[in-house]
């Protein structure tokens, strides 16, 4: 049975504390409609980014180009960008405007237009991959870069709230992935994901 979805408005991603954000994001629904076609998926892992104290921030020290410049509009924006010339990654945008704070999504479970997501992605059946890891979950929600600077407000791309929550000893925090670059910021417990979730990506620890 499909829920009812409530958008998050403005008093949710306005908030100062991103790492607090990000571990409210966990359970809160993604949704994408283009061309008529409507997918969505649970959000079950995230990475908060602290702005320009934190060393694995594109923001870190107010820095501010052509591609970071979204991550200093207002919260509820989307902030996507490509790595490795071929992944797509998905971020909301926190905090009030020329505070760059920023969530990226890194898994979801599918929801619904799990057909569409199969196309996008060139699968024939469902397995966890679909959606596991911020590249597969943009690719199979039709995210890209195209959508940078796009309101979270707006009817084609929103997150919503259905009223899950995932209980508190499912939630587990540990260092992000992928940013040893950022010194001592790489070991600050900024990543959230859901326990047992098959759609967590990276490594997870013992016994989760």
């Amino acid at each position: 049975m499909v829920r009812a979805i409530k958008k998050l408005d403005n008093s949710f991603y306005a908030r100062p504390d991103v790492v607090k954000i990000a571990r409210e994001l966990l359970g809160k629904v993604l949704v994408t409609e283009f061309d008529g076609k409507l997918t969505s998926g649970r959000i079950v892992e995230v990475e908060a980014y602290n702005g320009v104290v934190d060393r694995a921030s594109h923001a870190y020290s107010g820095r501010r180009t052509r591609r970071t410049e979204v991550m200093y509009r207002e919260g509820g924006t989307a902030y996507v960008y490509l790595i490795y010339g071929i992944h797509h990654l998905f971020n909301v945008v926190t905090n009030k405007q020329d505070i760059p704070h920023a969530v990226l999504v890194r898994g979801l479970e599918p929801l619904e237009g799990i057909s569409t997501m199969l196309k996008r992605a060139g699968k024939v059946r469902l397995d966890h991959s679909l959606t596991r890891g911020p590249g597969n979950l943009s690719r199979a929600m039709g995210l890209a870069t195209l959508h940078t600077g796009y309101s979270l407000y707006e009817g084609e791309i929103y997150i919503g709230d259905d009223g899950y929550r995932p209980r508190k000893t499912e939630i587990i925090a540990t260092p992000r992935i992928g940013v040893d670059y950022a010194g001592a910021d790489a070991a600050l417990p900024y990543r959230f994901y859901v326990k047992g979730n098959p759609y967590v990506s990276g490594k997870k620890i013992k016994n989760s």
